[in-house]
This record gives C-alpha cells, sequence and structure tokens, in this order.
C-alpha cells in the first residue's frame, strides 16, 4: 500500500503538539485488522490516536471521521490524502422540500461505507460517543460498534483511553495550547455468541472507562 510522504512529518508534528505519552496494557501493537475505539473530547483525538501507533499499524489504519467538520479544504486534503479517513455524516440533512434524509447519514450505510473501507486488511478508528464530550465522563456508546463486530465476525475490538486533548485544543479553538497527553490501549474485545447490543456497548464502554486511571 502507498504511504503519503506527508504522513509520517503529521505523525510526528501530533505527537509533538499533544506530548503524548502511550502505553499498552495487556496488549500491544499488531499490524492485523481491528477496531480502535475511545473517548472523544477534542478535534485532535483521532490524530493523536492515529499518529500514536507504529508505522507498520498506521498504514493500514484508517480513522472514521465527522463529514461536517472534515469535507472541505486543507482539513479534506489532511483526512482523505494523508490520515485515508473514512468520512461518515453524523446528521440526517432534512430538505425543505423534501422528506427524504440524506443517504450519506443514514446509519446503516454508514457501516456498510466503514466495512468496504475495511476491505480485508485495514484496521479503523471509530469513537462510539459520536460526538465530542467535556472530557469528564464519557457518554453511552451509540451502535455503530456493535454493527461492525456483528457483520465481521471475530473483529478485534481495541479500547483506548485519550487524557487532556480537550485541554490542549478546547471545543471552538483553533490553536493548540501545550499540553502533556496520555493515551492508553487495553487488551482486544470480540462479540460473543449470543451477547445482546445492550450488554456489548456497556462492556466496550467499560473498557475504555477502565483505562481512564490507568
Amino acid at each position: 500500500m502507498s504511504v503519503n510522504p506527508a504522513a509520517g512529518i503529521m505523525a510526528a508534528l501530533a505527537r509533538l503538539v499533544s506530548g503524548v505519552q502511550v502505553r499498552w496494557v495487556d496488549s500491544e501493537p499488531d499490524p492485523r485488522q481491528a477496531v480502535y475505539f475511545a473517548n472523544h473530547s477534542s478535534h485532535l483525538d483521532f490524530v493523536v490516536l492515529w499518529s500514536s501507533l507504529p508505522a507498520e499499524v498506521r498504514a493500514v489504519t484508517r480513522p472514521v471521521a465527522a463529514q461536517d467538520y472534515w469535507s472541505t479544504g486543507l482539513r479534506r486534503a489532511l483526512a482523505v490524502n494523508v490520515f485515508r479517513a473514512v468520512l461518515v455524516a453524523r446528521h440526517a440533512a432534512k430538505s425543505e422540500e423534501s422528506e427524504a434524509h440524506d443517504a450519506a447519514a443514514d446509519p446503516r450505510l454508514a457501516i456498510e461505507h466503514m466495512l468496504e473501507a475495511m476491505g480485508e486488511t485495514d484496521s479503523l478508528i471509530l469513537f462510539p460517543e459520536g460526538t465530542r464530550g467535556t472530557g469528564d465522563e464519557v457518554a453511552r456508546f451509540k451502535s455503530g460498534l456493535y454493527y461492525l463486530a456483528q457483520r465481521r465476525s471475530g473483529l478485534r475490538m481495541i479500547p483506548a483511553y485519550l487524557n487532556n486533548l480537550n485541554r490542549i485544543l478546547p471545543k471552538g479553538e483553533f490553536l493548540p495550547v501545550p499540553f502533556i497527553s496520555k493515551l492508553t490501549f487495553g487488551p482486544a474485545l470480540t462479540l460473543t455468541d449470543g451477547e445482546s447490543k445492550p450488554a456489548f456497548l456497556a462492556r466496550t464502554r467499560e473498557a475504555v472507562c477502565r483505562l481512564k486511571d490507568l
């Protein structure tokens, strides 16, 4: 797979700006296909998580990002050409002249889009809360993580927790503030036979929360 020459530069810059300290708890970097899922409190989240993966893992890992934020100008150029991000719509767009919703915002189509982007080898970075929080508490997970696991049997789900990125780039700000952040990865999970959606989402959310103070 061809990797954009700017990818290594962007990864190094993201690590420098965030001062991120990375830990793997009962796990280790692995290039095999997986979904990395984490809490979400800053637009820097996917950039820092992606940049913290070893180069060989980063090369086959694609962030899932909000289309409305990353779809124009320099942001889009970076998202698509450097990070190889999978852009998905967060909200259905209602037309004044039609009751039809934007097809790209259909959750079912978003899952199909992510599965197609993964192919047989690529991994994803996903934020199951669906939107940024304050950094104080992890919100309930939306169902996308469950449907990915359901559609692809045995898919490894790797929890991660990002500390302090909301302080480095607070909501509404454009320039990062120097601050030390921390990223902790936990052991991989899989959907068990017969596990319900609520049980799986609660278990995966708890796996992320458990990493907060490690």
